[in-house]
């Protein structure tokens, strides 16, 4: 069980709450968000890197010289990997970087990533219908006073998009908003401070419970 505060747009605390969940035991907790953390790292790598060998080079299909007799060193091709033009000796090819992690282990490993940053979490009532527009000023000043500095990495969690939040946070250098059914382990663990709605919050523990 895990206990917060929350907070008004004025950035007063305004009651204290609790929410459970489950999380991954102590001995395992690492090793799970670690690998939730590699396998969306490498999923999202294209994988198109590509290199062209000494077959696939345009050219070179005639000897350049013939095999002795000239002085210099024999030579097949001018395509050869020794040769500037030439091919790729075990350079990069397309391929695949996707990890497989199974549903259950993927949803416990974000609860847990979510719950070992209960001491950055601030939680704020739904605020959507304070901002009448999108207006930046207003919603940095805001995230100030809820606790978090201009130079932190912020990560904005609400329950679902509202255009006013979204225009007015889309410009802003170290905030990123994110929908609650949309959370990552890597926007987990990366920001400085997780601001989060309290419906939000109700929805992650709706979404992601086992």
């Amino acid at each position: 069980m895990f206990e917060y505060t929350v907070r008004n747009w004025q950035g007063e605390q305004v009651g204290v709450h609790t929410f459970e969940m489950k999380v991954a035991k102590e001995s395992t907790a690492t090793s799970i968000v670690h690998r939730a953390l590699i396998r969306q790292l490498h999923n999202s790598r294209s994988g198109t890197a590509n290199t062209k060998t000494r077959s696939e080079v345009r050219g070179g299909g005639r000897k350049p010289w013939r095999q002795k007799g000239t002085g210099r060193a024999r030579a097949g091709s001018i395509r050869s990997p020794l040769w500037r033009g030439g091919g790729v000796t075990f350079g990069p090819k397309p391929r695949d970087f996707n990890l497989d992690m199974n549903r259950k282990e993927r949803k416990l490993a974000l609860r847990t990533a979510f719950a070992s940053r209960i001491d950055d979490l601030i939680v704020v009532e739904e605020f959507g219908a304070q901002m009448s527009r999108p207006k930046t000023k207003e919603l940095v000043q805001a995230v100030t006073r809820w606790g978090s500095e201009p130079e932190n990495k912020t990560l904005l969690i609400t329950s679902e998009r509202d255009d006013n939040v979204y225009y007015s946070a889309r410009n802003v250098e170290n905030l990123k908003l994110l929908p609650a059914n949309q959370l990552n382990v890597y926007d987990l663990l990366n920001a400085d401070k997780i601001i989060v709605t309290a419906n939000a919050l109700e929805k992650i523990q709706e979404v992601y419970s086992a």
